[in-house]
């Protein structure tokens, strides 16, 4: 069965533009001029990944990609003119998977769709279990006191990676390559972000918390 891909940008040509791309490599195309448009699409079908521009009329990007993280964990790239830091960090935040700023190389973004498609259908086979805490890595879960905890897949990714080693420091650098890939370019704080998002996620656990060792990078404490 062919990915479906949402493509939402007010400017329609390029939207016509990353079609024709996305339609070269098979991919099935859905298209929405703004993002109540989007919504409704989004509601109806099932959308494997999302294109989204941020500034649109009637709902804009920010407030899209929220709407529909409630719905369900889809990976989204922001294709965007808007490429402040500020900007980044807030896309990042909301779960965004990737940042494309206009204009583009729409061979780029074929790239980066398919990379992240690749990792969204990729699941470790394995299961670790730390105090009474368990990863599930084939089902991406979190079970903690008889309760289910799912995260969003690059913040799962993160935290399974750093369990798999207790106590382990991980650089940033080598998060970035086994999360996000060799040929990763994205933003330099991405792997902030995310350890950020998951300590919000799973603070309330006692068993063991993500800690900062400064100037190296990351690691698993277990408690």
């Amino acid at each position: 069965m062919k990915s479906k891909i949402l493509i939402v940008d007010d400017e329609e040509h390029i939207r016509e533009l990353v079609k024709f791309y996305l339609e070269k490599e098979g991919f099935a195309i859905c298209e929405a001029g703004d993002g109540k448009e989007a919504l409704t699409i989004f509601e109806n079908e099932y959308i494997d990944l999302a294109l989204v521009d941020i500034m649109m009329p009637k709902m804009n990007g920010w407030e899209l990609v929220k709407e529909l993280k409630e719905i369900r964990d889809v990976p989204i790239i922001m294709l965007t003119a808007k490429d402040q830091s500020a900007d980044k960090l807030r896309g990042f935040d909301l779960g965004v998977d990737d940042y494309v700023v206009k204009p583009f190389d729409p061979d780029e973004v074929i790239a980066r769709v398919k990379t992240i498609l690749k990792r969204y259908s990729i699941n470790s086979q394995n299961v670790i279990t730390i105090g009474s805490v368990t990863f599930d890595g084939d089902k991406c879960e979190i079970i903690y006191d008889g309760q289910v905890i799912h995260l969003p897949l690059k913040q799962f990714e993160l935290v399974f990676e750093l369990a798999k080693k207790p106590n382990h420091i991980f650089s940033r650098e080598q998060l970035i390559e086994r999360i996000w890939g060799l040929d990763y370019d994205g933003f330099d704080r991405t792997v902030d972000v995310h350890v950020k998002r998951v300590r919000e996620n799973l603070g309330h656990i006692p068993d063991f918390k993500v800690v900062t060792v400064r100037g190296l990078g990351y690691k698993i404490e277990v408690n």
